[in-house]
């Protein structure tokens, strides 16, 4: 009587493997091994990189709120102000997802398409609050509807 043996992967099974993108494979081409760890390195500098200008940021709506208010008058800001500041706040929390979609990447993970849709969710939500409809025109203002709804219904496929 045979025995059964495990069904060993064939040669097609591991360039599919690779093909694909698996972090689990070891290429045997040390140049392959040399990119990756060239790519590794440039994630890095990103990830660098975007801290520094989520500080910047942060450091900028401290100075541009601090001068605002010292203005006339004083300790009051206006409309436009108040909707300046909300996208400055909105633009350093959409470079904190960037940078969590850079961590990912780096630590070997698939980049989750749901945060992907959340980061360019809320990128528009930032560009809607900063809207100044009197320039706009409504095709502009249709359209980026159009964004939106095709973001949301990607996001909730995707949360299906």
């Amino acid at each position: 009587m045979d025995e059964e043996r495990p069904l060993k992967p064939s040669k097609k099974d591991d360039e599919l493997k690779f093909c694909i993108g698996s972090g689990n494979y070891d290429p045997e081409y040390p140049v392959l091994k040399f990119l990756k760890l060239i790519i590794r390195y440039a994630v890095v500098v990103l990830a660098i990189t975007m801290t520094l200008v989520i500080i910047w940021g942060v450091g900028d709506v401290i100075w541009v709120l601090v001068n605002r208010l010292q203005e006339p008058p004083y300790m009051l800001l206006s409309i436009s102000d108040i909707l300046a500041t909300f996208g400055a706040f909105i633009a350093v929390l959409i470079a904190i997802e960037i940078f969590v979609n850079i961590t990912l990447y780096l630590d070997g993970k698939i980049i989750h398409v749901k945060l992907v849709l959340a980061t360019a969710l809320m990128a528009i939500a930032r560009k809607v609050i900063i809207f100044d409809y009197e320039k706009l025109g409504p095709e502009y203002v249709w359209a980026t509807a159009a964004v939106i709804f095709a973001l949301v219904v990607g996001y909730w496929l995707v949360d299906e």
